[in-house]
């Protein structure tokens, strides 16, 4: 599978993070003349994983985008792009089927309240197509505090940042939860595939072969790995990273996020890398028939 890597400006900000920023300044942008090759190997040599990409096949094509940095404005553009890549308009809950555009999930629906609901996670299941399973008891929906409440640690209320105001997302008693898709409207009737998906997470420590935390898988409607590769990482508490990929077609079923190497609960730091997720954005579902 040929793998090409369109947007990865803010992992170069990554390293002039140390060399050119005191504490309490912003990274500026690097310059745009990197050559994509350069880009392409960077971004491989800090989100680098068993070398398992999924479809090792020749005459297929992934677009990949990725960022990592510690504030909103330095992933910013690489998930706007990644909006221009799925297509517009937002469908937002108009149901389906609908031949282009695209859905988010941003988790801000309940405001400032803490939403917990045990597995499936059926909320999103008829207005934007999207099922959401665990291997532990359920899944919660919560602002900072409401995060430091429900897995009873007082530092997740400073150590984690919101993509977009106000609520983060994660499984509760895992670190790992798979989405499925359906056509919007279908209330879960009929199954369906996109053509990209992507997600922000929020401090993603580690890094590199052996140690790296972060994961996004990749499956098709047989079950078969189309894809994997490991999320940017930055240290340092609250940073945000961004992954996600396009196919030239609707090919996704069904994907799986590690998010971090330990279910949130214990303090993060040490060899834990505790990972909480905010925005999820995919292709417009399309009927798998």
């Amino acid at each position: 599978m040929k793998t090409v890597v369109k947007h990865s400006l803010a992992l170069l900000t990554i390293a002039g993070l140390f060399t050119a920023c005191s504490d309490d300044q912003t990274p500026t942008q690097p310059p745009v003349t990197e050559s994509a090759q350069a880009l392409q190997a960077y971004a491989q040599g800090n989100t680098s994983d068993d070398g398992d990409d999924g479809d090792d096949g020749d005459d297929e094509e992934v677009v990949v985008f990725q960022a990592a940095g510690p504030t909103v404005a330095s992933i910013q553009g690489t998930v706007d792009a990644y909006r221009a890549a799925l297509g517009d308009p937002n469908n937002g809950i108009a149901p389906g089927p609908l031949a282009s555009g695209r859905r988010e999930i941003n988790w801000d629906g309940g405001g400032s309240a803490t939403t917990i609901t045990g597995t499936p996670l059926t909320n999103f299941l008829n207005a934007r197509g999207a099922l959401f399973t665990t291997t532990g008891t359920g899944f919660v929906q919560a602002p900072l505090s409401g995060l430091a409440d429900t897995f009873h640690n007082p530092t997740y209320e400073s150590i984690f940042q919101p993509f977009s105001p106000q609520r983060l997302f994660s499984a509760i008693d895992s670190n790992v939860h798979e989405t499925q898709f359906f056509v919007p409207g279908s209330n879960g009737g009929t199954p369906a595939t996109v053509r990209g998906f992507g997600a922000v997470f929020t401090d993603v420590d580690k890094r590199g072969k052996g140690n790296a935390s972060t994961r996004i898988e990749y499956f098709d409607a047989d079950g078969d790995l189309l894809f994997s590769r490991f999320v940017p990482a930055l240290r340092g508490d609250g940073s945000l990273s961004f992954f996600g990929i396009v196919f030239d077609d609707a090919r996704i079923f069904r994907v799986r996020i590690t998010s971090g190497n330990v279910a949130p609960g214990p303090d993060d730091g040490g060899r834990r890398d505790v990972v909480m997720m905010d925005d999820f954005l995919y292709g417009e579902p399309q009927a798998t028939f």
